[in-house]
């Protein structure tokens, strides 16, 4: 992947791990182009970086992917890299029955970037090298019990991220996937994204563009602290950690309370 001169947009980068990939890929000399739902955000991005560039996007919209697509397109031709960033995370008590909360975070985790690629994939196979990336989780690869929908979408994102970049092998569009572990972000609330236990987004982001440059040939971008979960089902540990994982945070934070009929 090229990292300068290039014209990058990243979903929901007015946050979290998007925000700090924008500010360091605009830093390394390439033109960063941030998309989500709050203009505030975006905005406040923009005014620590004035070189970085904002647009709104709605990705649970299909109707909006759509004209975000024709408009990014039109507004700078010479988009080649795309990072998939953008999702929800909710906790949910499955034993209440509900599903807003589930179809919610579908939507947005697992049809968004599927939309979104499928818009923009047909410009990008015209360029002469371009590169999509999607931003997956190691919770994909181990789930946490109180976020099961979203611990699900990630496995999905990491499924269909397999087959983009089979199918692409023989194209001038490179496929990669980004594996974070636990980031200190607000993507879980307050207390959750400030735990010391969670590693530092700024150490996050180096490390995560240190193996950008050089990604291995299996396309998966996945720094230490992910490996892990990402590996426990090769190394043969998947319900140890699984299980003393999710022990752990249902301890810490709470079980979900029982429905009683």
């Amino acid at each position: 992947m090229t990292f300068t001169n290039s014209t990058i947009l990243i979903t929901g980068g007015g946050t979290g791990i998007g925000r700090g990939l924008a500010e360091k890929l605009s830093a390394m000399g390439n033109r960063v182009i941030i998309a989500g739902r709050t203009l505030a955000a975006l905005s406040e991005v923009k005014a620590a970086n004035p070189s970085i560039e904002v647009m709104t996007l709605d990705q649970s919209d299909a109707a909006d992917i759509t004209r975000f697509a024709a408009e990014i397109i039109r507004r700078y031709p010479e988009l080649n890299v795309v990072i998939n960033n953008a999702g929800i995370q909710r906790s949910e008590n499955l034993q209440l029955g509900e599903v807003a909360l589930a179809e919610a975070q579908i939507t947005s985790n697992l049809l968004g970037p599927i939309r979104l690629t499928a818009a923009l994939l047909p410009y990008l196979l015209t360029r002469p090298e371009s590169t999509l990336i999607n931003v997956t989780s190691a919770l994909g690869f181990v789930p946490s019990a109180m976020i099961p929908t979203y611990s699900a979408t990630k496995a999905a994102l990491h499924s269909y991220t397999q087959s983009l970049r089979f199918q692409l092998s023989a194209t001038r569009v490179k496929v990669l996937e980004i594996i974070p572990p636990w980031v200190q972000t607000g993507l879980q609330g307050e207390k959750r994204g400030n735990d010391p236990r969670a590693m530092p987004l700024d150490d996050y982001i180096e490390q995560t563009i240190a193996l950008l440059w050089a990604p291995p040939e299996n396309g998966e971008i996945v720094v230490e602290a992910a490996k892990a979960l990402r590996f426990a089902e090769q190394r043969g540990n998947y319900q140890q950690l699984y299980t003393a994982s999710n022990q752990q945070r249902a301890q810490e934070y709470g079980n979900p309370p029982a429905v009683t009929g």
